[in-house]
């Protein structure tokens, strides 16, 4: 309980620091006018400049994480994360070849679509494998769909007229810039629609954790229950991806960070945890996306790339270490 109310604690003042730092640097008591009286550059800031790019960074941030900690309790093995799996590389294809096309689908329908079918091809080519090793196996063949599918949409790159290519390789690079409260609205509503779903699964993620025999023995349909959470962690990724791009390493980094701060063990409060540790990062990340390098607002993936690569290679090092590599 404890360990929550310090990580809603964390949000709340990286939402605050977030809003006040900028080209134009505010103060709570500026803020807080702009608010109450809806005037001012502080009020500018609340309602186009900064707030609603803020706010789609926590949804994000929150979809990623627990789509991450679903995987990683589902395969019982850190590594496992929507974007390590080619997860969210295949939602970003999808809407790539959207835009590429000319189709007229909406984004999130694009990106579900292409996560799910990216999710069929990783269990597919991972089928009928060492069952001591089927963890391990999902992930290595789900960084070869990534690699692959990371490559595809290289190529539709190329195919696209100048301007169309160039705010797609900023999307491709997880991006925050120009969100309004249409990204918002879309964000918030799909995690309120999949939280739930995923709440009511909380059981059979944490039956299966204990393993098949003693799930099955409790009355949990195996397949069942798995192909569900595997579902819904791929559409929870989708619905990041549809909004910013494919931003790496938080749904990977947000489950371990948000379990240490709390001290949670329990499928339901783990999940919790990341959600409110993934809207941390990301909005951390977008405020130094947009003050590291002055008048310019970098894509908020390329921080996330940056704080994310050396919790990789250390978690890495730490998994071979314990030989499970």
């Amino acid at each position: 309980m404890r360990g929550g109310l310090v990580l809603i604690g964390l949000l709340l003042a990286s939402v605050l620091l977030s809003l006040m730092i900028g080209q134009v640097m505010l103060s709570p008591v500026q803020l807080w006018t702009g608010l109450m009286t809806g005037t001012g550059p502080a009020s500018l800031t609340l309602r186009v400049l900064r707030g609603p790019g803020i706010a789609t960074a926590a949804g994000v941030g929150a979809v990623l994480g627990v789509s991450g900690t679903i995987f990683q309790i589902l395969l019982r093995n850190p590594l496992a994360a929507p974007d390590i799996m080619g997860f969210m590389s295949g939602a970003g294809l999808a809407v790539i070849c959207g835009i590429a096309f000319g189709l007229s689908l909406p984004l999130p329908l694009l990106a579900a679509v292409g996560g799910l079918l990216a999710a069929v091809a990783v269990a597919m080519l991972s089928y009928r494998r060492d069952a001591a090793q089927a963890g391990l196996t999902l992930i290595l063949v789900g960084l070869g769909i990534g690699f692959f599918t990371s490559a595809a949409s290289s190529f539709l790159l190329t195919r696209l007229s100048p301007q169309d290519a160039s705010d797609a390789q900023r999307w491709l690079s997880g991006s925050l810039a120009a969100r309004n409260w249409g990204h918002v609205t879309q964000v918030f509503g799909l995690a309120a629609i999949l939280f739930v779903i995923t709440a009511l699964q909380v059981r059979a993620l944490a039956l299966l954790e204990l393993g098949d025999d003693l799930a099955t023995g409790l009355g949990t349909r195996i397949r069942r229950a798995r192909y569900g959470l595997i579902a819904t962690g791929v559409l929870l990724a989708a619905a990041g991806v549809a909004v910013a791009g494919p931003v790496p390493f938080v749904a990977l980094m947000a489950g371990p960070l948000g379990m240490k701060i709390t001290g949670a063990r329990q499928p339901g409060g783990r999940l919790f945890s990341a959600a409110v540790t993934g809207a941390i990062v990301t909005v951390l990340a977008d405020l130094a996306a947009r003050s590291v390098v002055p008048g310019l607002q970098l894509p908020v993936g390329v921080m996330t790339g940056i704080l994310g690569a050396p919790y990789l290679l250390w978690l890495l090092a730490r998994e071979m270490e314990a030989g499970d590599l």
